[in-house]
């Protein structure tokens, strides 16, 4: 039996991103507590920028608002980005409670 979190990136890929200015300390297992930046999520997972110490398949474990403790995946990175898939989807009310939170600037939330 297979451990750890059956992964598939194809179809998300499209998901809804929406763009999001929020530093967040995330929990990994080698490096301990690490300081992220998330330049946006969507229900399905999040990019940072200004990557230390993360590497493809790397498991994190962030706190978000209205979600709280929530195990993401690293599925790629480049020089200074790297994308991540959470363990499961964001329910839609939370997540719409969340994008509030972490976008106080109504210019960045999306219309309709």
């Amino acid at each position: 039996m297979a451990g750890g979190a059956q992964l598939s990136v194809t179809d998300m890929r499209r998901a809804s991103r929406h763009p999001v200015d929020y530093s967040v300390i995330a929990e990994h297992l080698m490096h301990g507590d690490v300081k992220l930046h998330v330049s946006n999520i969507s229900a399905h997972g999040f990019m940072i920028d200004e990557i230390k110490n993360i590497g493809r398949g790397d498991r994190l474990i962030i706190r978000l608002p209205a979600v709280g403790r929530i195990e993401a995946y690293c599925i790629w990175v480049t020089e200074d980005r790297a994308g991540f898939q959470f363990e499961r989807i964001i329910r839609l009310d939370d997540f719409q409670t969340m994008i509030q939170e972490m976008q106080p600037n109504p210019a960045l939330r999306r219309r309709g």
